[in-house]
């Protein structure tokens, strides 16, 4: 029998779920909202639902039953809780799946000096696009218990890939913070949060958080100076922290506001996911690659 699966929110992650999943055998139902995601999943042959996840009248006649459901989608830009979620859980709620994958964020920990995090760390948002993922969680779980169905979370940092690259901050030549004020960052490249997702779906435990990262995290300075090499491009002048109150926009210095070190054991030894990229040298090349290759291609196959 045909696994079927839903992927809600269905941009740069979610399209390139949908190829894996197609790949395994699954039959792929996208939820989008745009017009270059509905294109792009009508060529790789998804099923696709237009909704919008602002407009709740857009999900009538929902039927998840049974299915998988991968929830990638954003929550709104404003505010400290997540009204799509809540949007989503209502319609999905008349025929339930039997699992949600959520990705939430490892920002839901807030401020962690520079320590180790396990998932066990309680959670402390600082900024409210963090308390909007904590919110979403928290709907989650109270859905899992209501309606008894699987909730698995996985909380995730950066995200990089082929096309998810800072060139235009870099060719802009926009500053970045000193490296000795630095704080620490983490990230993942796409595909293995794409493994990661697939593994939490075929076998995360119920109820429980994976932190999903590469396990070697940095500065974000030295991403910024890692992907200038990689790309052949000078490297971002550096400013200290006084003179980046200033010079740096209020979204990156919100991040900048935050250093902890995200633990991945779990993700490895319980959802047997081993990065395939662990380091950004490795992973910024086949990124590159993977973008040159794409350049030569015709539209269709790009996406």
């Amino acid at each position: 029998m045909t696994r079927e699966v839903w992927i809600v929110g269905s941009g740069y992650v979610g399209q390139r779920l949908a190829v894996a999943e197609m790949a395994g055998g699954a039959r792929v139902h996208a939820l989008a909202r745009s017009e270059a995601s509905l294109a792009a999943l009508a060529s790789l042959e998804a099923v696709c639902w237009r909704a919008d996840l602002d407009q709740p009248s857009s999900l009538a006649g929902l039927n998840v039953h049974g299915a998988g459901v991968y929830y990638l989608a954003p929550p709104p830009s404003h505010g400290r809780t997540d009204s799509r979620m809540q949007t989503f859980l209502q319609a999905a709620g008349a025929r339930p799946p039997h699992r949600i994958v959520y990705v939430s964020t490892t920002g839901v920990y807030g401020d962690c000096g520079g320590e180790w995090v396990k998932e066990d760390r309680p959670v402390h948002p600082m900024a409210d696009r963090a308390w909007r993922r904590v919110d979403a969680e928290t709907q989650l779980r109270s859905f899992s218990d209501r309606m008894g169905v699987a909730v698995v979370i996985l909380r995730v940092p950066g995200i990089y890939g082929p096309n998810r690259l800072p060139r235009e901050r870099l060719e802009k030549r926009l500053p970045v913070l000193r490296e000795s004020e630095s704080p620490w960052s983490n990230r993942v490249h796409v595909d293995d949060l794409v493994a990661a997702l697939q593994a939490a779906m075929c076998r995360g435990v119920p109820g429980v958080v994976y932190n999903v990262s590469d396990g070697y995290p940095s500065t974000m300075t030295d991403y910024f100076n890692q992907v200038a090499d990689a790309l052949g491009l000078p490297r971002p002048r550096q400013i200290p922290r006084a003179e980046a109150e200033q010079a740096i926009d209020p979204g990156m210095r919100s991040y900048l506001a935050e250093s902890r070190r995200i633990d991945n054991h779990r993700m490895r030894e319980e959802l047997g996911v081993v990065p395939r990229y662990t380091s950004l040298v490795e992973g910024l090349a086949a990124s590159i690659v993977a973008e040159d290759g794409a350049h030569r291609l015709p539209t269709r196959s790009r996406l």
